[in-house]
């Protein structure tokens, strides 16, 4: 299909038919998924309070800096209602209240809105967390917005959640696996559902942009590029408690982050690497001259940031967190 560069709503109308295939492949059926209460105690049941009694003694064998991770990714994601005000501004996917790209955020935010609620559940029920504390940084993130450096460019949008969606996997999946080493089993399988959908939603907005690349590549290769440039920032990097500025707690909570290893400056290169290969980057042809020192700084990428990567020192200075009670 030749579609001149820079057409950007005939490409996303014609991405739209594509992506209305693909739907029932990346999104599942609501009946069928698991929903909260399925991993939750049950509190029409006799066993209810000696189950909560389980989850507490398993959430007090939990590490400091597991407790604080695990408290910032329930914070980003019950910062939902940002994300999904944040789609429907961009150009071209909110072209029609009932066309496919409403479906696809409305169905994607449906999916995803589980995942802060199953979370908050949990740090209620473990006792560890002054919910007070946390509520109010979780207001305040929804309140205070973000600002991810894509304007409303539905190419630059994309290309920032296949790579956000693929960090968001690799935090939860980490915590899952911390979680079972310190023998919290439940937490691990509710972190283990969570990456999984993160999972799957990353393939969905991966592909939308390989979509993008066969039709108009030079546009694509320079958002990118231009993402790049600017770094991929997290959807929390405005996270603050009660009494600090906007972003104040950021770099505490990323910095037990690195700590643990659940999220690091190497898992930030490696989620380049991967969506460059997915992309295909270095076959990319029919470039102009901009494209093409586009995508040859893409390619050189990786190395530079490894390189700056490895001088970084791991974070050693504890700090802490008004979330937490013990």
């Amino acid at each position: 299909m030749n579609i001149r560069l820079g057409q950007r709503k005939e490409v996303m109308k014609h991405i739209e038919k594509y992506m209305l295939e693909k739907m029932p492949e990346y999104l599942k059926p609501i009946d069928e998924i698991w929903q909260p209460s399925d991993l939750l105690p049950d509190a029409s049941r006799d066993d209810f309070f000696s189950k909560v009694k389980e989850l507490q003694q398993s959430a007090k064998e939990l590490s400091y800096d597991l407790v604080a991770v695990l408290i910032g990714d329930t914070i980003t994601e019950e910062a939902l209602p940002t994300y999904e005000s944040w789609l429907t501004t961009v150009e071209d996917v909110s072209l029609d209240e009932e066309g496919g790209w409403m479906k696809w955020t409305r169905h994607w935010t449906a999916e995803e809105n589980r995942h802060g609620d199953l979370l908050n559940k949990y740090l209620y029920l473990s006792g560890r967390v002054d919910m007070r504390q946390m509520e109010i940084s979780t207001q305040y993130l929804i309140a205070d917005g973000f600002d991810i450096g894509t304007g409303r460019d539905p190419y630059r949008n994309f290309i920032y959640t296949s790579f956000q969606e693929l960090a968001t996997n690799v935090s939860h999946r980490r915590v899952a696996s911390l979680a079972k080493k310190d023998g919290d089993t439940l937490l691990s399988k509710m972190c283990g559902v969570i990456a999984s959908d993160e999972a799957r939603h990353a393939k969905a907005y991966k592909d939308f942009i390989a979509r993008v690349f066969d039709v108009d590549a030079n546009e694509a290769m320079l958002a990118f590029e231009d993402m790049m440039r600017k770094k991929i920032v997290m959807p929390a990097h405005f996270l603050r408690e009660i009494g600090l500025k906007m972003g104040q707690t950021f770099g505490h909570f990323t910095d037990a982050a690195q700590r643990l290893g659940v999220y690091t400056s190497a898992d930030y290169v490696d989620i380049l690497k991967q969506l460059i290969n997915d992309w295909n980057i270095e076959a990319v042809r029919e470039l102009n001259d901009a494209g093409e020192k586009a995508r040859d700084y893409l390619l050189a990428l990786p190395d530079r940031l490894t390189r700056i990567a490895e001088r970084m020192k791991n974070p050693t200075m504890e700090y802490k967190f008004k979330w937490i009670l013990a």
